[in-house]
């Protein structure tokens, strides 16, 4: 937290500025990962070994239990999970374009890299939130981190092998380069940005973050023989996609995910949906 920066307190004591800058900062990080789990749910069954059918299926469970903790937080202000998830529409949904694109059909190396840049990213992210001037996020931040050094570690491990072999390397090459751009977008900042710095929300801007992001992962995919489209000065040679997801704007793929996510409840009107996870207070 910044010297100006003054603790928030509860949800109650927020200013309406302080609740929309919170508010903020929460939508996009619970969007994330829920997406994510749904999209990682599809390698189960399908993931080349058992071990990694395990280790895949665990690792979506964990983002399922980390979008709970934040939509939990959201939840403070008055909307239920289920307003917030199954009967929001489209584009009430913040999350980065990155995590809601399809896998290529079989391909693991998509799977895995994409998995190694969202949790560098998220690490980071993390880190800048452990500071945080509302203390309802702190209280969460370190079961998360935990958990994320699992995931990261996966990928290095898989990146490391799939990077053994020429043919493979390419694989990892082509995922790079398909998905290094929408990689970007876990970067595009919302209006609420100044306010979340300015309050202590997160300690570090989201340029900042780009950057500490870019210089880890540069030298770690050079090191495997991997082309990363950014120069060792930090600046990118690649252009954000059209969607970026922040702004509630989405790409052609969305909306046939969030139809099959949401479609028990809508079409087959089952009444309220079971929680993600229990109640993260009364763990």
């Amino acid at each position: 937290m910044s010297a100006e920066a003054k603790d928030l307190g509860g949800p109650a004591d927020l200013t309406e500025t302080e609740r929309a800058a919170v508010e903020a900062e929460l939508r996009p990080l619970a969007d994330d990962e829920f997406v994510l789990a749904e999209r990682y749910t599809e390698w189960q069954v399908r993931a080349p070994t058992l071990e990694s059918d395990l280790a895949i299926s665990n690792i979506a469970q964990d983002e399922l239990g980390h979008a709970r903790l934040w939509y939990d937080l959201l939840e403070d202000f008055g909307q239920s999970e289920a307003e917030l998830i199954w009967e929001a529409s489209a584009s009430e949904f913040r999350h980065a374009t990155l995590v809601e694109l399809p896998f290529g059909e079989g391909d693991w190396a998509d799977a895995i890299l994409r998995g190694y840049l969202y949790d560098t990213y998220e690490d980071l992210h993390l880190h800048a939130l452990e500071g945080t001037s509302y203390p309802r996020i702190a209280d969460r931040v370190g079961k998360v981190l935990t958990e994320e050094d699992y995931h990261t570690q996966h990928a290095r491990n898989w990146l490391s092998r799939l990077c053994d072999d020429e043919p493979s390397r390419e694989r990892v090459q082509e995922a790079l380069d398909r998905l290094f751009p929408s990689a970007l977008t876990l970067f595009e900042a919302t209006e609420h940005e100044e306010a979340i710095l300015d309050l202590g929300i997160r300690t570090e801007s989201l340029a900042d973050m780009r950057r500490a992001w870019l210089s880890t992962i540069r030298p770690y995919l050079d090191s495997l023989g991997l082309s990363v489209p950014a120069s060792a000065e930090g600046e990118v040679l690649a252009d954000l996609p059209e969607a970026v997801g922040r702004n509630g704007e989405h790409t052609e793929h969305w909306p046939a995910l969030f139809s099959e996510f949401t479609h028990t409840y809508r079409e087959l009107e089952l009444g309220e949906p079971p929680r993600l996870m229990k109640d993260p207070d009364d763990v």
